[in-house]
């Protein structure tokens, strides 16, 4: 907050503008009105559709099981303005103005919710049967491509890639995952941890090529730089997501590495009267020592009760959440929750080739983080160990008969 605001004790301001109108700007917005904020609330969308949730947008809406994913959220009943098909162009701080492609929008407190940006594969943008999984139109674009059975390559093998070749084999395709790495999932988890998974691949008939790197993408097939020809009536590209904050260039807002806004305990940025949230923020973990930025739901759900509390508070408690997804790929049910990369030891609960497991990741005594496979009591359980940093005994923690609640020290 300002050191104007903060002077002012509990007052609040009187506007307040939410750039984005996914999961984190409509959340901030309804936390706003759940914790008691009477000023205006305008929650700006690119978009020209109804604000959306995208998880389904992989599934259900991909295979024409549901029409959309609308929130059920009353924005009329609840007083929030909506100003959709509306882009940001350029924040100016002093001026407290958020200028975009509908004209200028005074604010009293800005909250930053544009979320994150797929990169695209260079050199197949304009090429015909090129697709991106991100949006709702997205989606549409890509449904009769699945329901007329095309051959399809996917390009990336992380969550989102694995997530469409489920679908598009649920249709019937016959799918290709090109994945420039040696596994699938090689920036998200241990070699070890993601080896297993290279099986369910070939178990659902996905033919996943490792080690293999696109040349070039022409109407009708991919070339790999091997020189093979892959015959693709689509290409689907999943190799990430970066911020999207290129607009905020200049605006004195500072970014990190990756484009992220650099969001405070409280989710502040470096601008008075400016937050920060869900993906397009990272944020500095205690509990992990390091800065987080966290691409999933479970952070654009629990991040804007942070924002709204501080905003009509301020908020008494830091932002500090255990990270936590989960993901339907190939029939398993797959579940995440906490940070692993800074643990000293990695346990099993069962066994890999089979059905159902758990990796548990520890340090100094403590989970840190842990992955389950159709074990959904397992993350339950060590999600709340994990919050409340309990020392646990590795040996019954590996005892996968045993309830991983049972395991503490």
């Amino acid at each position: 907050m300002s050191d104007q605001t903060q002077e002012q004790g509990m007052a609040q301001p009187r506007r307040v503008v939410v750039v984005g109108a996914g999961m984190a700007g409509v959340q901030t917005a309804v936390a706003l009105r759940e914790q008691g904020f009477t000023g205006t609330v305008t929650v700006i969308g690119a978009e020209p559709h109804q604000p959306y949730d995208r998880p389904p947008l992989s599934k259900a809406v991909l295979l024409g099981k549901a029409e959309g994913s609308a929130f059920d959220v009353d924005f009329e009943a609840l007083g929030l303005e909506l100003r959709l098909g509306c882009e940001a162009l350029a924040l100016r701080p002093d001026a407290h103005v958020l200028d975009t492609s509908a004209g200028p929008v005074p604010y009293d407190v800005l909250v930053l919710a544009t979320g994150a940006e797929p990169v695209r594969l260079p050199g197949a943008e304009g090429v015909p049967g090129v697709h991106l999984l991100r949006t709702l139109d997205d989606a549409e674009r890509l449904r009769p491509v699945l329901a007329e059975q095309h051959d399809i390559v996917v390009v990336g093998a992380g969550w989102i890639g694995a997530e469409f070749a489920t679908a598009a084999r649920g249709a019937g395709c016959a799918v290709t995952v090109v994945e420039a790495a040696d596994r699938p999932l090689a920036g998200a988890l241990p070699a070890e941890v993601a080896a297993p998974m290279t099986a369910w691949y070939a178990d659902s008939g996905t033919e996943l090529r490792t080690r293999a790197r696109v040349e070039r993408v022409e109407p009708g097939a991919v070339v790999l730089d091997d020189g093979t020809r892959l015959p693709a009536g689509a290409v689907v590209v999943g190799i990430g997501a970066r911020p999207a904050t290129a607009w905020l260039a200049g605006s004195g807002i500072d970014l990190g590495e990756h484009g992220d806004v650099l969001a405070d305990d409280h989710l502040r940025t470096s601008v008075p009267d400016v937050y920060a949230v869900g993906d397009c923020a990272s944020f500095p973990s205690r509990r992990y020592g390091e800065r987080l930025m966290v691409h999933h739901w479970d952070n654009a759900l629990q991040g804007p009760r942070t924002v709204a509390a501080d905003i009509t508070g301020p908020a008494p408690a830091v932002y500090d959440p255990v990270p936590y997804f989960w993901s339907e790929q190939f029939g398993r049910f797959v579940q995440y929750a906490g940070h692993h990369p800074a643990a000293d030891t990695t346990l099993w609960r069962g066994d890999p080739s089979g059905p159902a497991w758990t990796v548990c990741w520890l340090r100094e005594g403590r989970l840190v983080a842990l992955l389950a496979v159709g074990r959904p009591r397992d993350l339950a359980q060590g999600r709340r160990l994990i919050e409340a940093g309990t020392p646990v005994d590795a040996e019954l923690l590996a005892d996968p008969s045993r309830p991983l609640k049972a395991a503490t020290a």
